[in-house]
C-alpha cells in the first residue's frame, strides 16, 4: 500500500476572514436596500411598526452610502434609492401604513417602469 498523505485545511488568515465578513455584509445589505424599492414591503415595515424604532431610523440613515456612485452601480431597481431617501422623512413613513398609499405607489411604480420601458 501506498503511503498517501491527506491535504492538511490551512487556516485562514485574519485578512481572508475579515474579507469573507465583508463581502457577506455587502450582499446582506444590497439585498435589504433593494427590498426598499418594494412599496408593498415598505408598507409590511410600517405596519409592523419599525419606522418607529429609533435603531432601525439609524440603520436606514446608514445605508444612505449606497447611494455613492462607487455602491450604487450595483442597485438593480433604482426606487431602492428614491425611497431609502423617503424613508428619512417621519411623514413619508406614517403614510406607509395606509394601504390606499401603498397601492397609490405601487401604481406610479408599475406606470413609470411601463412608460420607460416602452
Amino acid at each position: 500500500m501506498s503511503d498517501q498523505s491527506t491535504p492538511t485545511d490551512k487556516p485562514q488568515s485574519p485578512t481572508t476572514i475579515i474579507d469573507a465578513e465583508n463581502d457577506k455584509r455587502f450582499q446582506i445589505e444590497l439585498e435589504f436596500v433593494q427590498c426598499l424599492a418594494n412599496p408593498w414591503y415598505l408598507n409590511n415595515l410600517a405596519q409592523r411598526g419599525f419606522f418607529q424604532d429609533p435603531a432601525f431610523l439609524n440603520y436606514l440613515k446608514y445605508l444612505k452610502y449606497w447611494q455613492r456612485p462607487e455602491y450604487a452601480k450595483f442597485i438593480i431597481y433604482p426606487h431602492a434609492l428614491y425611497f431609502l431617501d423617503l424613508l428619512q422623512n417621519p411623514r413619508f413613513c406614517e403614510n406607509l401604513r395606509n394601504r390606499d398609499n401603498a397601492t397609490k405607489i405601487s401604481r406610479a411604480q408599475y406606470y413609470h417602469w411601463f412608460k420607460w420601458r416602452n
